[in-house]
């Protein structure tokens, strides 16, 4: 490991931890990813809590909540709380507007989210964050992990050199890419827009990797060859560097909040022929800073 990867690191791992009065926040991993109990997220949650469980979302980017009964009501209850929700998009031919049903049906070919991706880049305004609440697990109990990769992180363990390459570039992110092999509905315009390819994280200004496999297509001050290279570079590292991670096993009543302006996440696909059942509410942050 290089020295600034090195550096990178303790700084992550060795940063300050809060107290909290409320609930308990447990660390999954040195880098990301926290389990919060004592609180029940089918009630009204009371303002202190609600302040300390903001802190910990700020400190480690994916909470984990087991062992929830919650309506859709509550879900999008806790989640109007962090800003607006965000509109299923395109929408369900039926049902509720702000939730998207993440279903496996048995033997299904594929699963949405089956690879490296923040949710709805493409829009000219983000997620802030998505909270996915799983209630059907796939039938040995196990199966389904979500993956997490910290886009800080992924950043800060850059050679200076390259960090200086990327800092004043931007990337085209084309819902199109995301959409192929697929047939939208007949209405749906398809969305696009320019980002900023290194980002500030809007609260923390803390500065973070904003590519992703999914979406971004281009990065228009470089030629496509050089474009394509750098691009192929960065998703690898994504993918392939374990110290950027954090894998969340699915129970039953487990709701994961993660934010999307920092956080990438992959579903894994490891459960054919079962199925799996979920709900998702997002919600929307305004645009990531340059």
């Amino acid at each position: 490991m290089e020295s600034y990867e090195r550096a990178a690191l303790e700084a992550v791992t060795t940063r300050p931890v809060h107290d909290y009065r409320t609930l308990a926040v447990e660390r999954i991993t040195p880098v990301m990813g926290a389990e919060v109990s004592g609180v029940d997220l089918s009630q009204e949650i009371p303002d202190e809590q609600m302040e300390e469980i903001r802190t910990a979302f700020r400190d480690h980017h994916v909470l984990v909540f087991r062992d929830q009964t919650i309506t859709a009501a509550d879900h999008k209850r806790f989640a109007s709380a962090f800003g607006e929700l965000r509109a299923v998009n395109p929408p369900p031919p039926e049902g509720d507007p702000y939730i998207l049903e993440i279903r496996t049906p048995s033997a299904a070919a594929n699963v949405a989210g089956n690879g490296w991706h923040a949710d709805g880049t493409a829009d000219a305004e983000p997620s802030l964050g998505s909270m996915l609440y799983i209630t059907e697990v796939p039938e040995p109990g196990c199966g389904g992990d979500t993956l997490f990769a910290n886009m800080h992180l992924a950043y800060e363990m850059l050679s200076p050199a390259m960090r200086s390459l990327l800092d004043p570039l931007t990337a085209v992110h084309d819902g199109a890419q995301a959409l192929a092999g697929y047939t939208p509905p007949a209405d749906y315009v398809i969305p696009k827009s320019e980002h900023p390819l290194v980002a500030r994280h809007p609260e923390t200004d803390r500065k973070l990797l904003y590519v992703n496999k999914a979406y971004t297509s281009r990065i228009p001050q470089l030629s496509e060859q050089e474009s394509r290279a750098l691009l192929d570079m960065l998703f690898d590292t994504i993918a392939r560097r374990p110290v950027l991670h954090l894998r969340v096993r699915w129970t039953p009543g487990t709701l994961v909040f993660w934010d999307n302006r920092c956080v990438q996440h992959h579903a894994i696909y490891d459960y054919y022929p079962y199925s799996r059942y979920g709900q998702r509410v997002a919600i929307n942050g305004g645009p990531v800073k340059g």
